[in-house]
C-alpha cells in the first residue's frame, strides 16, 4: 500500500525533507511508517503522529491512501 508522510516544523528540518511517499505492507503502522520514512532517526516520546488529520497512536494500522502527518508537540502560549 503507498501512504503519504509528512513532516511538520523542526521535525522536517531534522529530517530533511517535507514529506514523501513511502509504500508498506499491508497491516503496517504509524511506527512502520515512521521507521521507514525518518531515515534512521529514533521516534522519541515526545512526537505526535495524526493520520488523516486525526490523532492517533503509533500502533495504529494505516490503509492505502493514507496520509500520516508526525510533528513536534506545540508549546508556548499568552503570557
Amino acid at each position: 500500500m503507498q501512504v503519504h508522510v509528512r513532516f511538520f516544523a523542526s521535525l522536517r528540518e531534522r529530517i530533511g525533507c517535507a514529506g514523501q511517499e513511502i509504500s508498506l505492507s499491508a497491516g503496517a503502522t504509524v511506527a512502520d511508517a515512521w521507521s521507514q520514512a525518518a531515515g534512521g532517526n529514533v521516534l522519541s516520546d515526545n512526537i505526535l503522529a495524526a493520520r488523516n488529520m486525526e490523532y492517533v497512536a503509533f500502533s495504529s494500522e494505516l490503509a492505502d491512501g493514507d496520509e500520516i502527518a508526525f510533528f513536534p508537540p506545540v508549546t508556548g502560549g499568552a503570557g
